[in-house]
């Protein structure tokens, strides 16, 4: 009788589904309107009057992400609507892919500063703001942007590195974490729903940097 137990025991055993100890949670994005808070706390911060996009055209994307400690948070990013779906796609071939984001978080959260939340290597979308060193608007400011990691991913021209924390990063290795490189998947998932990677620009390289215009 033992002997039948423990045979019946073994093919129980056997039959069972084997699960991995440290499977990731599913990919389980969502997009909705920016809350009553959240407006107020953009308010005069990363958005204001003459803006380029009225509050009520934007959407916060929740989406989880994979962090450099082998862990994984819910990220926020804030973009016009017309983008959500986009990044929704994008941010999920990258969940699939292993690929490491440091942190995801929306920019009023920095002081609406562009160069705190590099620094903090924040990946971000809108950000009312002119380009770098320009007057006209940033693509940013429409929220058809997107930087990530932008401390693992700066921008290069010439002898500048922006933020400067990046020149700890300035050799592309594909192999390092959350580090973007031309043809890697994780470029070929943001080309696939249609937005340019600054990587490619001539002029100078904006690692971090991805738009549906290119610029």
């Amino acid at each position: 009788m033992r002997n039948c137990v423990s045979l019946a025991l073994l093919c129980v055993l056997a039959a069972a589904p084997v699960l991995a100890e440290d499977a990731a949670p599913p990919y389980d994005a969502a997009v909705r309107s920016l809350s009553a808070e959240e407006r107020a706390a953009m308010t005069g911060v990363s958005w204001h009057e003459g803006c380029p996009v009225p509050l009520d055209d934007l959407r916060v994307v929740e989406l989880p992400h994979h962090t450099p400690d082998g862990g994984s948070a819910r990220g926020l990013l804030v973009v016009h609507h017309d983008a959500a779906d986009a990044m929704v796609t994008a941010f999920g071939a990258l969940w699939q892919q292993g690929f490491v984001v440091t942190r995801m978080r929306p920019v009023h959260e920095f002081d609406g500063s562009d160069d705190k939340s590099m620094a903090a290597d924040n990946t971000s979308a809108f950000n009312c703001r002119p380009k770098s060193g320009g007057k006209s608007w940033s693509e940013h400011a429409y929220g058809r942007a997107v930087d990530v990691n932008p401390m693992r991913n700066p921008f290069v021209k010439g002898e500048r590195v922006t933020p400067p924390q990046g020149k700890a990063w300035l050799d592309r290795d594909s192999a390092k974490a959350g580090v973007l490189v031309s043809g890697s998947d994780a470029v070929q998932a943001f080309r696939a729903v249609g937005f340019r990677w600054g990587g490619h620009w001539r002029t100078a390289k904006d690692y971090q940097h991805f738009s549906r215009s290119g610029l």
